[in-house]
């Protein structure tokens, strides 16, 4: 990437895409941003960029690329490929560009004593990811022919939908009076055939009809 391209990216704004960092200050945290640039749509995550735009750069870049090349051999699990470049704004100034695709393994997760966590991509934010959106990563991977038959609960769901644009879990699982786990496995099937979308939430995820 070239110093032309790095101040146009850096001129759109951090997005879906992109996340800007002055410095590898808390690695572990970043790691995050990384998880969900990998587990949304890929991306870049700039080194050297303050949160505004401006291509500041970071004196001893090298040293901020070992740190964030150790926590990430250390925090995600499954490894996670990426490319790293750095861009020299003077002799002891530069930019770093960890470049990440959307990974062929995800989900991708944070381990953090003995727990896993993972991320996506919402807009400019990386936000934690329920256990739907897990499944729908893990198996989205691979995409095949979902073959299902409407019943009531699908009915209703549809319904609820048609009316109101929008429905969670929970508002699912009362309305169709259906343990939680069933109520799970059947929002996941039908954003699997790509009846529904989910719209991942810091709180609470939704749903909405799939546009044609």
């Amino acid at each position: 990437m070239t110093l032309q391209e790095i101040h146009r990216i850096a001129q759109l704004g951090e997005g879906l895409k992109v996340e800007f960092k002055k410095k590898a200050a808390f690695p572990e945290k970043i790691v995050r941003e990384i998880i969900a640039l990998a587990n949304t749509e890929g991306g870049y995550l700039l080194i050297g960029v303050d949160d505004d735009g401006t291509v500041s750069g970071q004196r001893f870049i090298e040293e901020e690329v070992f740190v964030m090349q150790k926590a990430i051999g250390q925090h995600i699990q499954p490894k996670l490929e990426y490319q790293v470049e750095i861009i020299k704004l003077t002799p002891k100034k530069g930019i770093a560009v960890f470049s990440i695709p959307k990974s062929t393994e995800r989900p991708h997760f944070l381990m953090e004593e003995n727990r896993r966590k993972a991320f996506v991509r919402v807009k400019d934010r990386s936000i934690q990811a329920s256990k739907e959106m897990w499944e729908i990563l893990k198996r989205g991977k691979n995409p095949k022919d979902i073959v299902f038959t409407y019943g009531e609960k699908e009915n209703i769901l549809m319904k609820s939908l048609g009316e109101n644009g929008k429905i969670t879990l929970k508002e699912f699982q009362f309305l169709a009076k259906l343990p939680k786990f069933l109520a799970s496995k059947t929002l996941v099937r039908l954003v699997l055939a790509n009846v529904i979308k989910i719209v991942p939430q810091e709180k609470e995820d939704f749903y909405v009809l799939k546009e044609s």
